[in-house]
């Protein structure tokens, strides 16, 4: 079988972009007069929730903050304002690409595969991060978007996947999943695709049975990744050749 697609997530795997989602949230917090402050394990630990929403939402119904019934009223003003702040601190560059990545898009690109996105953020959370660290053509080195809310059940439902797959065109067999967290393999490998897992800072403590290789990042010429399980031992590089290899 022939390699066709690579499927990337977006929040951990293109960027390191939690931290400032979160400076967003306690920044949107404090903007409506709500007295929350995420700190890194409370946002740690709801990372297990998927989607910004319903990570919110979570938090109102089950850690009991004081003002619960005001936010909960609030939802979605209070999720919209915070998408824009997070938007904002990408354009101003608060963000940048992982290791590895923007090289193996191109490369991708030249390669002939095509590429795609799936990803439980909004689609304009999406487009502000590729625009940024791509610069004016990024969404159009995508050939799908699937984010958001476009599936019906989020991550680690196969449900994005799915969805990609069929703007795609192509068959589980001929895509590789890139992804940083237990969810999103558990997600890809119930869509029957294979997957390339980089754990991030929030997901570094996971573990990731059924990934068909883990590495720390994709790696650059002259900034070598660490291999950790997987096929691609003794690779410096996540390659097109060793992908390929994946599924042949």
């Amino acid at each position: 079988m022939a390699l066709k697609a690579l499927i990337f997530d977006v929040d951990g795997t293109l960027a390191e972009t939690e931290e400032t989602h979160r400076a967003a949230l306690n920044a949107t917090f404090r903007e409506f007069d709500l007295p929350w402050e995420w700190d890194q394990p409370t946002y740690r630990r709801l990372l297990h929730v998927m989607g910004g929403k319903e990570r919110l939402l979570h938090f109102i119904e089950f850690d009991g903050p004081d003002e619960a019934e005001r936010g909960f009223d609030r939802l979605d003003e209070l999720h919209a304002a915070k998408n824009r702040r997070y938007a904002a601190s990408v354009r101003e560059g608060a963000v940048k690409l992982r290791p590895g990545v923007e090289r193996l898009i191109r490369q991708a690109r030249a390669a002939g595969l095509k590429l795609a996105i799936a990803t439980t953020t909004s689609a304009k959370n999406v487009e502000a991060l590729l625009i940024a660290t791509l610069g004016a053509d990024g969404p159009a080195l995508f050939d799908v978007i699937a984010a958001g809310d476009e599936a019906a059940a989020k991550k680690p439902a196969p449900d994005i996947y799915l969805l990609a797959l069929e703007r795609l065109g192509v068959d589980a067999s001929e895509a590789i999943a890139l992804e940083d967290t237990l969810h999103g393999l558990k997600s890809a490998r119930a869509a029957g695709i294979r997957c390339v897992v980089t754990p991030s800072f929030y997901s570094d403590d996971q573990k990731f049975d059924g990934a068909a290789s883990v590495f720390d990042n994709l790696g650059e010429p002259g900034a070598p990744a660490r291999h950790i399980a997987g096929a691609g031992a003794g690779e410096t590089i996540v390659s097109i050749g060793l992908l390929r290899s994946l599924v042949a």
